[in-house]
């Protein structure tokens, strides 16, 4: 007969066992988040599924270190406030979420693609930059991951693969969508365009406006341009936009040279209307930034944190919450949107809990293309994609009066 600690000791064993079954909350075969994988905001894991409950491992890559850590930053918490949302709902479907650092360098994009595999990762959220998911999507198209990018913007990141989606919009898209803004308001007779030619989103935005300003026959009077957002000194390709007489001037760059070309033209007494895409939002929350230097700034973005539905107002206090009472930017909130258009896309697909990572990469696919599978979120009601992979929803422009964003 069995003594008393040897029977307890069995007993004690069963149950680690069966702790540990009932741990695994992945109906199709995904193993436990690895704490070594996620780098700052909580994975929104730690309430038990419900019974029933097919979990979906959603992997993101970013940069959190590094000179574009604030926009892989505010793509984490962004989509770490909707995990958080859409596994407080006890839906049928719920997402684990880890993300890793890819200091937007593309080798390191890779590196950090490969650790979201040995996580048994199911979807790919990313990158936030355009070099990294240009070179990750290649490795997801190989792979038969399906990839939603929040922001990267490049053709590029969509070319010949089917997997990869944008909930961005595309580069060219914003140029020819700021042309045919400032024709049909009459914005300025004179324009300057300044943009990084060592940047793939700068410079196709740049690109593309300058062709459909053409198109339009509005008058471009000076193109400049510069080799990196380390540049400091913009007064040479100022002084070409103020001595061609341009009176406003197309910056389709990130606001941190954005922030010093508005504060070198304050000192050179040139005042023109400054007109950014979506990259510059996020410049009124820099740190030490003075907001009455962008007083009159246009820029496009497809979110606007002053906005009062409660949707929007939520998302804000939430996100400010998780981030240490930051504002969140069209990053932060094209990330949020990411999550629950994943989320709603497994939602409707049939046997999703018995599919592998590329049966599920198909079945999103199909879905997203579908033409019928419509996605409301904080950047747009009713958007769709293409075959391309691009999306469709209605871009937004802003202008910022007394230090914040208004409808333009």
């Amino acid at each position: 007969m069995m003594n008393m600690k040897r029977l307890t000791a069995c007993l004690l064993a069963v149950l680690m066992v069966l702790a540990m079954t009932a741990c695994g909350g992945n109906n199709n075969a995904s193993s436990p988040a690895s704490d070594a994988g996620n780098n700052g905001a909580g994975t929104g894991n730690d309430t038990p599924a419900p019974a029933g409950t097919v979990t979906i491992k959603v992997g993101g890559i970013g940069p959190l270190t590094g000179d574009l850590a604030q926009y892989g930053t505010a793509t984490e918490w962004g989509a770490q406030v909707a995990v958080d949302e859409i596994n407080a709902l006890n839906g049928p479907v719920r997402l684990e979420f880890d993300f890793q650092d890819d200091t937007g360098v593309a080798e390191t994009g890779v590196a950090a693609y490969n650790t979201l595999k040995d996580w048994d990762v199911d979807v790919i959220y990313g990158t936030t930059t355009t070099a990294p998911c240009v070179a990750v999507a290649s490795e997801t198209f190989a792979d038969r991951y399906f990839q939603l990018t929040p922001s990267a913007s490049s053709p590029d990141v969509t070319a010949n693969k089917d997997n990869t989606f944008q909930m961005c919009f595309t580069d060219p898209g914003q140029g020819a969508a700021a042309a045919n803004y400032m024709k049909d308001n009459n914005l300025g007779s004179k324009i300057g365009v300044i943009y990084n030619n060592g940047d793939a989103y700068s410079a196709g935005i740049a690109q593309a406006f300058i062709e459909k300003a053409k198109e339009l026959s509005l008058e471009v009077v000076a193109t400049q341009t510069f080799p990196a957002d380390t540049t400091t000194d913009y007064t040479v390709q100022l002084n070409a936009c103020k001595d061609a007489g341009a009176d406003l001037v197309f910056l389709p760059i990130y606001y941190t040279p954005a922030s010093l070309i508005l504060a070198q033209a304050k000192q050179m007494s040139y005042a023109p209307t400054f007109f950014g895409a979506d990259g510059m939002d996020g410049m009124l929350d820099m740190e030490g930034f003075d907001k009455s230097l962008a007083e009159g700034l246009m820029l496009m973005t497809p979110f606007n944190a002053s906005a009062t539905d409660s949707r929007t107002a939520t998302f804000v206090e939430s996100f400010k919450k998780l981030s240490g009472d930051v504002i969140p930017n069209q990053f932060a909130a094209d990330g949020y949107d990411c999550m629950y258009a994943i989320y709603e896309a497994c939602c409707e697909i049939e046997g999703i809990g018995e599919m592998d990572h590329s049966q599920l990469c198909d079945a999103l696919i199909a879905k997203f293309t579908s033409g019928t599978f419509k996605v409301d979120g904080l950047t747009g009601t009713g958007m769709t994609w293409l075959e391309s992979g691009e999306i469709s929803k209605a871009p937004v422009v802003v202008k910022v009066e007394n230090g914040a964003y208004v409808n333009a």
